[in-house]
């Protein structure tokens, strides 16, 4: 089967009276013509697990025939009015979803099977909306929708919606002035994100509620949510090799494990410590793919700063080769543990914890006054492993610091999680604490950098290349790290002298 394509799609969904004509939309956000409708006949199976995983976190999977984009489509939430649609041609069973869309939305089917659950009927008439140079700025669709769906009780329902959707090149700020020349001609926006949910919505458990006075468990709850639903989108994207998506999976390993580990006081540490180490195990995994995407930035950064005429040599092919070895060997080595075993469990015990918490007697207290103590220990701990730092020298300094550093990070996702709780008390502080973070960052790039060139002057010279300039870059970096010691100890006064509560 071909390779999947993907399209943004800006979009949004009216009610409108029965027996209504369709809205005339020209004169607004640059509309010169609306052309008359053009019939289209839409003919769409849906597939989810039998609890309904994929409707709960926002997913549709479906397979339609008829339109211009027949085929299999799935269609991943970006914001209330975007969202990413991968797109396979049609072809194989019918009846089965293709593995490359089952592959990519494993986190959130957790392995369950993928089942018809809906099928829907759309008589769809179709009007573009052109600017006046004729090119297309919308497409607004007056849709006449049957719907059938199985289950314990099946169920029938008939209903019509207009759907204003961009082209990927037009500004998303229009689908506002759209919005409001629909309201006007007598549209409501539709309460429902797409036809599926209208169809099954109460079968789909309502995600919980906040109270207006939270409970500890509440708030740190609410955190672990964000952070699996972020770990879970950026799955998707380390899958289909997105840029950037191994960092941003990474971070949500991170966030996680430091969740756990820091409100082990209210999601009960006992139970979820097998879960933070398999987290710690994650992100060792995907860890090489990401140095190598920071390291060979960097590298080609410092090497643009050296003067040609110190640059000895065919050094950038040399580096394009080693770093393709590298990257390619990190997303072997990432896309292997996504598809293991050991994973699935791990996603499985996550969604355990979030769906049925071990909260302790703590987590139903107060959130102000149960949430002190967890960050006043972060903040502890941090003091202590910046003392420690304080003490060494050489090499043992460079290993201390980056303790410090990744205590740093941990106190700021305290400070993260609890915003909703402390707001505006904690800012400062944690402005000093992410400022001490990024400084010690850019001094452990400096030490992973001079690893690396250790490497590769000795691989280089084994090859016979020109490695002067290797042993320039490192002498920069190691004159960068001294420079970053120094700016560490300023921010470090910062940090201890600077605003904060009482309590910290």
């Amino acid at each position: 089967m071909a390779a999947p394509s993907s399209v943004t799609e800006r979009e949004r969904k009216y009610e409108i009276v029965a027996g209504s004509g369709v809205p005339r939309l020209v004169g607004v956000a640059g509309v010169a013509t609306q052309d008359d409708p053009v019939e289209q006949i839409l003919d769409a199976s849906y597939y989810d697990t039998e609890t309904f995983r994929l409707a709960r976190s926002g997913i549709t999977l479906r397979r339609r025939v008829g339109g211009h984009d027949a085929g299999w489509h799935l269609k991943l939430p970006v914001s209330a009015d975007e969202r990413q649609e991968i797109q396979l041609p049609l072809g194989g069973d019918p009846n089965k979803v293709p593995g490359r869309l089952r592959r990519l939305v494993r986190a959130f089917t957790l392995g369950e099977k993928l089942v018809p659950i809906a099928h829907l009927r759309t008589d769809r008439f179709a009007h573009r909306l052109a600017d006046g140079d004729g090119r297309t700025v919308a497409t607004l669709t007056d849709d006449h929708v049957t719907g059938e769906a199985g289950g314990e009780s099946a169920r029938l329902d008939e209903w019509r919606e207009l759907e204003l959707e961009l082209e990927p090149e037009t500004d998303p700020g229009r689908l506002d002035d759209f919005d409001r020349a629909l309201a006007e001609a007598g549209a409501s926006a539709s309460p429902w994100p797409s036809k599926l949910r209208r169809l099954i919505g109460d079968r789909v458990p309502a995600p919980p509620r906040g109270r207006k006075k939270p409970t500890a468990g509440d708030v740190v709850l609410a955190s672990l949510r964000d952070h699996y639903a972020a770990l879970r989108r950026a799955d998707v994207g380390v899958r289909l090799d997105v840029e950037d998506s191994v960092h941003q999976m990474r971070v949500a390993t991170r966030k996680l494990r430091s969740a756990l580990r820091t409100f082990g006081s209210i999601v009960d540490k006992d139970a979820t410590g097998p879960l933070a180490a398999e987290l710690k195990w994650l992100g060792q995994q995907l860890a090489p793919a990401r140095d190598t995407e920071v390291t060979e930035q960097r590298l080609g950064e410092r090497l643009d700063d050296v003067p040609s005429e110190l640059v000895f040599g065919p050094l950038r092919q040399y580096l394009t080769r080693y770093f393709a070895r590298e990257a390619e060997e990190g997303r072997t080595r990432a896309m292997a543990t996504l598809t293991g075993k050991r994973y699935l469990k791990l996603l499985r015990a996550l969604d355990t914890v979030v769906e049925e918490p071990p909260l302790t007697r703590q987590a139903r207290k107060p959130a102000k006054a149960a949430l002190r103590e967890p960050v006043r220990k972060a903040a502890k701990k941090l003091r202590r492993a910046e003392a420690v730092a304080s003490g060494k020298e050489g090499h043992e300094r460079e290993t201390a610091l980056h303790d410090v550093r990744k205590k740093a990070k941990r106190a700021r996702y305290a400070a993260d999680t609890v915003k909703p709780v402390y707001g505006k008390k904690l800012r400062a502080w944690r402005k000093n604490v992410k400022a001490v973070q990024g400084t010690l960052g850019e001094h452990q790039d400096t030490v992973v950098g001079r690893d690396v060139l250790h490497h590769l002057t000795i691989a280089g010279h084994g090859e016979g290349q020109n490695t002067f300039t290797f042993g320039l870059l490192y002498a920069r970096d190691a004159a960068a790290a001294d420079e970053l010691r120094e700016w560490f100890a300023g921010e470090w006064r910062r940090l201890r002298k600077g605003d904060r509560p009482g309590w910290l």
